[in-house]
C-alpha cells in the first residue's frame, strides 16, 4: 500500500477551495434545473422493481424499450422533487457484476424524511438487507446488483450539519 501524504492532500483541498469555491452570496446560479435521472445497469428487471418499489418505496413511473438496444428495458422510479432513478437491463449481454471503478458510480445518496428513513430501515431489516449506519443520519447498503445506495435523513443541501448547497 502506498503511503498517503495527508498534509499535502489537505493543502491541495484548501487550494482548490480558495481558487474555485465562491461564497454563497456571490455564487452564480446553476445552469441545470435538477437531476433528470441517473441510469444504472441491472441484471433482473422484476427483482429491481420489487426492491426499489416495495422495499425502498420509490414508485415505478414508466417502463419502455431501450432505444439503444432492442429487447432491453429502460425503467424509471420517482425519488422525489421531479428526480428519477432509471435502470437498463441488457439481455443477452454479459455485463458482469457491479464494480466501483475510477470514473464510475461510488454510491447514490437519496434524501428521505427522518420518519420515512426509520420505516425504510425496517423494510431493509424485513428484507434481510445488510446496511451500515453512519453519523446517525446515513444508511449505506447495496441493491440486488451490488450498487451502493445511501439513504440520508438530512435535508437536501445539507450533510451531517454542513450546508453543501
Amino acid at each position: 500500500m502506498t503511503e498517503v501524504d495527508l498534509a499535502g492532500i489537505a493543502a491541495e483541498r484548501e487550494r482548490i477551495r480558495a481558487t474555485y469555491l465562491s461564497p454563497t452570496s456571490s455564487r452564480a446560479p446553476s445552469a441545470a434545473r435538477g437531476l433528470h435521472h441517473v441510469a444504472i445497469v441491472c441484471a433482473d428487471v422484476e427483482r429491481t422493481v420489487r426492491f426499489y418499489q416495495q422495499v425502498l418505496e420509490f414508485p415505478l413511473t414508466e417502463i419502455v424499450e431501450n432505444r439503444d438496444y432492442a429487447g432491453s428495458n429502460h425503467f424509471f422510479f420517482d425519488i422525489g422533487n421531479g428526480n428519477l432513478i432509471a435502470f437498463f437491463d441488457f439481455p443477452g449481454l454479459d455485463v458482469g457484476p457491479y464494480a466501483e471503478v475510477l470514473g464510475g458510480l461510488h454510491h447514490l445518496a437519496i434524501s428521505v424524511e427522518p420518519a420515512r428513513w426509520e420505516r425504510l430501515r425496517a423494510n431493509l431489516d424485513a428484507d434481510g438487507v445488510e446496511y451500515l449506519l453512519e453519523s446517525g443520519t446515513s444508511m449505506y447498503f447495496r441493491d440486488p446488483d451490488g450498487t451502493r445506495v445511501e439513504l440520508i435523513s438530512d435535508p437536501l443541501g445539507e450533510m451531517y450539519g454542513l450546508s453543501v448547497l
